[in-house]
């Protein structure tokens, strides 16, 4: 098992930024993604960003060049850099993690984050 606890959400607002940062413990193997998803009430949860083990990142189109995915491999945890913030950027965030030889897909409790207009 592989438990994973969030932090750093909070109010902003539009223009500022904030960082989320998700901690990993338990089981881990060395080759693994972490991901940061949001959702919006009564709307699907929505991939934000992705980071492999080897480094490796993804992003949705709505927040690349605005939000930075990092990792620290040996304290397994990811931290999601937001800046320039907008009222669309509101949400629950959830870090997400997934690794080789476990079926098993790992969720956190979810942060909230609001933007002000």
């Amino acid at each position: 098992q592989v438990q994973l606890v969030e932090s750093g959400g909070g109010l902003v607002q539009t223009g500022g930024s904030l960082r989320l940062s998700c901690a990993a413990s338990g089981r881990i193997f060395s080759v693994n993604t972490m991901y940061w998803y949001r959702q919006v009430p009564g709307n699907q949860r929505e991939l934000v960003a992705s980071i492999t083990s080897g480094g490796s990142t993804g992003y949705h189109g709505s927040v690349e060049g605005r939000f930075t995915i990092s990792r620290v491999n040996g304290k397994n945890t990811v931290y999601l850099e937001m800046n320039s913030l907008k009222p669309e950027d509101t949400a629950v965030y959830y870090c997400n993690f997934r690794q080789i030889g476990d079926g098993n897909d790992y969720w956190g409790r979810g942060t909230q984050v609001t933007v002000s207009s």
